[in-house]
């Protein structure tokens, strides 16, 4: 080999070594871009965290009645009645069921700037327990029907208003509701700067589960959280089965119907629902199709849903394994989020197209939980998209406005670390606890809008009511 080859092959050894250590698609570039707290403090400049104390109703905020209505288009007429009651029980059930209207009130409020992946009803009572894939339980947020990118504030300004409401439905003082807020942004802020100062992987996976209430400092729950544990682990697809189902003639099971929250379907829509799953079994991981495989579909009834989406189309799959063990899986009308047209006004354009909603709900979750349902998926029933889930996966939950009112403050410091952990997934933790920063400002300008909007949701209770005793809107209680 002469000189000049030598020269060559040198520089083809040191062009290829450039290659293998430039920038890659969808891995962060080298070296690391630093400065995040430095750029979450200089957010501070345009919107100052003494700002979000600010709440004011916008000039263009529709009606209480006409936003139920349009929250109602396109939902099950014979249901909406069931939906309005549940929202007119308490002014904590109104806010429930009204994510798309505090969407259309959080707009017209300051914002630093910085994206995460919102749970976008990240109310109080949406937190709880659920099965991992071995049947341990785990804690997280429970709900994401509206899940979207968006502005962190939104989520945790529902989290903090929503516990002064249920604070005050469970009867406690003016003190203790607005102490509850402002404990549940201490813990979202102080949780957020730990996580910044973790490595990577670290972080993702951070404060466990068994360590969350050490973690929060909520140790006066321990009690409550047993209890939610102990009927959670019997809160099985078995146990409803149980009760749900009896053998017909030709020896296959069927749901038994209970109107008006379990109802049997018409033939079209059991087959449209059953033939379904072919394509929700395209979504679930491949090395978990065998186990589906070894299950039969027997039946499929409809099931009302939560007082959100109450009217929105809901089956539940009955399956059974070769020894008659059942396996329940929820097929569950997924809607547009509610906040999509507020965000774009706020200056948030969503980034992605939205190809299925079903899609979008199952990758939210995914991206916010540490641990999620591995049977989840996808698919469309009859033109409409649908997410698919496990019903009664060991589901367990708090509620809030049941609550002892000592109890409250530990909740929502519970609440806020697992608000923080979640959107630490998507968004810098580095920037958001920058812009957070070390002292109570955040915690107090988050309380005084809790209040204030838990005052507003007040007098939104009583117009709701109003409506319904007017005959404008129809309600069913007791359901």
């Amino acid at each position: 080999m002469g000189l000049a080859d030598v020269r060559v092959d040198t520089e083809a050894r040191a062009a290829g070594e450039g290659a293998r250590t430039s920038a890659v698609a969808g891995f962060a570039p080298w070296p690391p871009q630093g400065g995040a707290k430095r750029r979450g403090k200089q957010l501070r400049e345009d919107v100052a965290r003494e700002a979000h104390a600010k709440f004011a109703v916008r000039a263009d905020r529709p009606d209480v009645a006409r936003a139920v209505e349009e929250a109602n288009a396109g939902r099950l007429a014979h249901l909406v009645p069931i939906r309005v009651g549940r929202m007119a029980a308490s002014p904590f059930a109104f806010l429930r069921g009204s994510a798309g209207l505090m969407a259309c009130d959080l707009a017209g409020t300051p914002a630093s700037g910085t994206t995460a992946q919102l749970c976008g009803d990240a109310h109080a009572a949406n937190f709880g327990l659920y099965g991992d894939a071995r049947g341990r339980l785990v804690m997280d947020i429970n709900d994401f029907d509206e899940t979207v990118p968006g502005p962190w504030e939104w989520d945790l300004k529902r989290l903090a208003a929503s516990l002064v409401l249920a604070g005050r439905q469970a009867g406690a003082s003016e003190e203790v509701c607005r102490q509850a807020a402002y404990d549940a942004v201490g813990s979202y802020r102080r949780t957020m700067r730990v996580l910044a100062k973790l490595p990577a992987l670290d972080a993702w996976n951070a404060v466990a589960d068994e360590q969350l209430v050490t973690f929060a400092d909520a140790h006066e729950l321990t009690e409550v959280l047993g209890s939610v544990a102990a009927k959670a682990l019997r809160n099985t697809s078995a146990r409803f089965a149980a009760k749900s189902t009896v053998r017909d003639a030709d020896g296959r099971w069927r749901f038994t119907a209970a109107p008006p929250v379990l109802s049997e379907v018409t033939d079209r829509q059991a087959g449209g629902v059953s033939g379904s799953l072919a394509e929700y079994l395209r979504t679930v991981p491949e090395e978990l199709h065998p186990l589906l495989a070894r299950y039969s579909v027997h039946d499929v009834a409809f099931r009302v849903v939560g007082t959100g989406s109450v009217g929105t189309r809901s089956y539940v799959v009955l399956l059974l394994d070769q020894r008659e063990e059942p396996l329940v899986l929820q097929v569950k009308e997924a809607r547009p989020s509610v906040l999509l047209p507020h965000l774009a006004r706020a200056g948030f354009p969503v980034r992605e197209a939205v190809a299925h909603e079903g899609r979008r709900v199952v990758l939210g979750q995914k991206r916010m939980q540490v641990v999620s349902d591995v049977l989840m998926g996808w698919t469309t029933v009859h033109g409409l998209p649908y997410q698919v889930r496990q019903f009664r996966n060991r589901k367990g939950s708090v509620d809030p406005g049941a609550l002892q009112p000592e109890l409250l403050d530990d909740y929502g410091r519970m609440t806020g670390a697992l608000l923080a952990r979640a959107h630490a997934h998507t968004a810098d933790a580095g920037v958001i606890s920058g812009y957070c920063g070390k002292s109570e400002a955040l915690d107090e300008a988050f309380a005084a809008f809790a209040v204030a909007y838990a005052d507003q949701s007040e007098a939104d209770h009583t117009a709701l009511v109003a409506a319904v005793r007017s005959g404008r809107l129809p309600a069913e209680t007791g359901v």
